[in-house]
């Protein structure tokens, strides 16, 4: 697989929650922090996942927001 975004993270599905239209996809990554994303049903049929089935996490954005207390 070879793609344009720099920010690759191989993790785990933990969990799958399906909506009407929308699947949310828990990602757990080494070490337990865990990346949330909204992706459509359709394609998380698509690509068979399912808790346990590793995947990769592709970030590509021209802005990350930084926040402080």
């Amino acid at each position: 697989m070879k793609i344009s975004a720099r920010n690759t993270l191989k993790g785990k599905v933990k969990s799958v929650k399906t909506g009407a239209v929308n699947d949310e996809i828990i990602v757990e990554l080494p070490g337990g922090a865990e990346i949330v994303s909204i992706i459509t049903k359709t394609s998380a049929e698509s690509l068979g996942l399912a808790p346990g089935k590793e995947l990769y996490a592709i970030i590509k954005a021209s802005n990350v927001m930084i926040g402080v207390d």
